[in-house]
């Protein structure tokens, strides 16, 4: 997604051959990535990866930066991996694809989970494989009417990499995760939904519109408490209650210093309208 005329736009990328396929702007305080492949269906190159990792930590690190958009170009939002280049299967040694997927799928997931601004996705067409992982692995996920999501390793033989078997059964249970990757057939935008993976259907002439309007509202909460709900949340289907209350009241306590937090209790003295500034 690019700015509009009207938008202000506080900074954008300096293009080179390999910025060029993950565009990246910033503008009113949104942090906009755009995969930018569109004749590969926007797979993923391991500069892209990187790209984005980079990307997602410095909008963890800048105060300016309040919420991300991730979409792509073309038909596609991300059709996974792009698998060309590597090195033949008779020319690997025990643990190369280990420490491949470790150093590679698993870290951009994780970059987008440990980022500490909400990330949206703005899934315009195709998901599959590793990319619907990313899409999955966004705090909120749009998805226009055409897209689809496709669990594509059983189709080439292959284990679901990239956090898909830690993200789906979170998402929609064991069983509903099970039948999608055990048959690997595309699922709708529509159906998407109706499972709980995607929080909003649009018409695709709609989609960056929504995108922004959602982002715009994100940008201008409370960002601290946004970063120390989502962390909870995160972590809440992996530790047993004690500790997640524990985690809960410490992260209000951190939360009850920000300047955010007074304005909330403030504006709510006063019966007017916060005015968050992201700290």
């Amino acid at each position: 997604m690019t700015a509009s005329p009207e938008e202000s736009v506080d900074s954008v990328d300096p293009v080179d051959p390999v910025d060029s396929l993950v565009l990246h702007a910033t503008d009113n305080h949104v942090s906009r990535i755009t995969l930018n492949r569109p004749d590969a269906l926007n797979a993923i190159t391991p500069d892209q990866r990187e790209r984005l990792i980079r990307l997602l930590g410095d909008a963890s690190a800048d105060p300016a930066v309040r919420a991300v958009v991730i979409t792509g170009t073309g038909r596609g939002f991300c059709a996974g991996a792009d698998l060309r280049g590597g090195p033949p299967a008779g020319e690997r040694t025990a643990g190369d694809v280990a420490r491949v997927i470790r150093s590679g799928a698993q870290r951009l997931i994780c970059a987008v989970l440990d980022c500490e601004k909400p990330v949206i996705a703005a899934v315009n067409g195709t998901a599959a494989g590793i990319g619907a992982h990313l899409a999955f692995a966004c705090d909120l996920v749009l998805a226009a009417d055409s897209a689809r999501f496709i669990e594509v390793f059983v189709r080439r033989g292959l284990v679901p990499d990239g956090g898909g078997a830690y993200l789906l059964p979170r998402l929609i249970g064991p069983q509903r995760a099970k039948e999608l990757m055990f048959f690997g057939d595309a699922l709708t935008a529509a159906d998407a939904g109706r499972l709980g993976l995607v929080n909003r259907v649009v018409p695709a002439d709609d989609l960056e519109k929504t995108a922004r309007e959602w982002s715009a509202r994100l940008a201008a909460g409370p960002t601290r408490a946004l970063a120390l709900t989502k962390q909870l949340v995160n972590a809440s289907l992996d530790t047993d209650r004690g500790s997640a209350f524990a985690a809960e009241a410490a992260a209000q306590e951190i939360n009850m210093t920000t300047a955010d937090a007074a304005e909330g209790v403030t504006s709510f003295v006063e019966r007017r309208s916060p005015r968050f500034e992201g700290r």
